[in-house]
């Protein structure tokens, strides 16, 4: 039985109804001596405990995308089948564009949460090594004829540990509430792209290349790119590729474009951390120079060049914004670094309100770098975001100085950029407000 399926929810119900009246019609009427009839008890209060339990498990599962199969919620999942070393630029050795092209087959995904049009697919890795599920979402104007010259341009989305890849479009309802704002321009249409990140049961891989472990950033940056480039109409260049995430999956999108920005223009992050210790169960948080090596904002100054990318931060104090401050204050031309306040906590209703409006963000950015770049203007008629509040934010839209490179006006040194998230710790940086996003 599906661990997230409607039988489960039922079957969880059920029980809890069962484990109540069950001590109501069985109390007083347990056979035998005081010390079975005891026992009998005990066993009933435990079942009540157990099954209420899981009643209220299911649903918040469910609603949160937590868990995605039995193996998730035990931890004895291993979607790895090899780790080696494959040096720092995550290839082994090999020339992507050298590789036979892979070729998917796709059915639709199948949990009805997710919404229409979102297809799941079993990709194995040749680089990587890694074997597991990949998500994804066409935007209404990919099968319209009028484009089907055009090319799309990418966003991989990264869930948060523990979680699963459907929560992008599952508990975060990106699909369903980006499509409307595609289809009268307001927002570009991105493919979007989930793929596995829990890889090994229950560790956080951090999304780095550990030899003799993993390979979780080649999995993401290599196999699941070139996959998608192969299947669906769009190129393999940097700027027609972005990567976003929440919490680990923040984490994540952070490092990637920071390691790679010859393969992703573009990283959004969502009450992201920048220290792996922040998650308990993250192997790279676990070495001590892994821990330092790993952390992006660490590889974000010590780059030998300014990254050609752009990167929007939201959350608040330790929750992703003092992150973005700290990038924000290491920042160089051609680096762009734009940081968002928003309230509301460490929970998927934050995020999730969350993203019309960096969509927006994304979609501004884009065909403003396109425009001043000479490239191909985005498919279809966008005409950019308007003025909507960013959610959580006071007064509406943000808008004023502070954006791009450098100290925003007004913002005092000495706090502590780029510690962690919050876990119930105070720290609450000044707003920034930002121009272009």
């Amino acid at each position: 039985m599906s661990l997230t399926g409607t039988p489960f929810l039922v079957t969880a119900i059920v029980l809890a109804v069962i484990a109540v009246l069950l001590p109501l019609a069985l109390w007083s009427r347990l056979p035998g001596p005081a010390v079975v009839r005891n026992t009998g008890r005990l066993g009933m209060v435990l079942f009540a405990q157990l099954t209420a339990v899981v009643a209220v498990f299911v649903p918040v599962n469910n609603a949160n995308n937590l868990y995605e199969s039995w193996d998730d919620l035990l931890g004895t999942g291993d979607h790895v089948t090899a780790a080696a070393d494959l040096g720092p630029d995550g290839t082994g050795g090999k020339r992507v564009a050298d590789l036979p092209k892979v070729r998917q087959s796709f059915e639709p995904a199948d949990d009805p949460v997710v919404g229409d049009g979102v297809r799941r697919t079993t990709l194995k890795g040749r680089i990587s090594g890694v074997e597991a599920e990949v998500y994804v979402w066409l935007p209404p104007q990919y099968d319209d004829p009028a484009y089907r010259d055009k090319k799309f341009p990418v966003v991989e989305v990264l869930n948060g540990f523990p979680g699963s890849p459907k929560a992008w479009f599952g508990s975060m309802r990106s699909n369903q509430q980006l499509e409307p704002l595609m289809r009268n321009g307001k927002v570009a249409p991105f493919i979007l792209v989930a793929p596995r990140t829990t890889l090994l049961g229950d560790t956080d891989t951090g999304c780095a290349n550990i030899p003799g472990k993993v390979n979780a950033d080649s999995w993401l940056s290599v196999d699941v790119r070139k996959m998608v480039v192969d299947n669906f109409r769009v190129t393999d260049r940097a700027d027609d590729w972005a990567v976003a995430g929440y919490s680990a999956g923040a984490h994540c999108a952070m490092k990637l474009a920071v390691a790679h920005p010859d393969r992703y223009r573009y990283a959004i992050a969502l009450s992201g951390y920048t220290d792996p210790a922040a998650e308990r169960a993250s192997l790279t948080g676990k070495d001590p120079k892994l821990r330092h090596s790993e952390n992006p904002l660490n590889m974000f100054k010590l780059a030998k060049t300014p990254p050609r990318i752009s990167m929007l931060f939201t959350g608040d104090g330790f929750d992703g914004y003092n992150q973005g401050i700290g990038f924000q204050e290491a920042a160089e031309p051609p680096t762009r670094i734009d940081v968002h306040r928003v309230v509301g906590g460490h929970r998927m209703d934050t995020w999730r309100e969350q993203v019309p409006s960096v969509f927006r963000w994304l979609t501004k950015r884009y065909a403003a770098d396109a425009a001043a770049e000479g490239r191909d203007p985005l498919p279809g008629p966008v005409t950019g975001g308007g003025t909507e509040r960013v959610p959580g934010v006071p007064g509406g839209r943000d808008g004023g100085p502070g954006a791009g490179t450098g100290r925003p006006p007004g913002h005092a040194p000495g706090h502590a950029p780029g510690a962690g998230r919050t876990d119930g710790r105070p720290g609450v940086a000044p707003a920034v407000r930002l121009t272009g996003a």
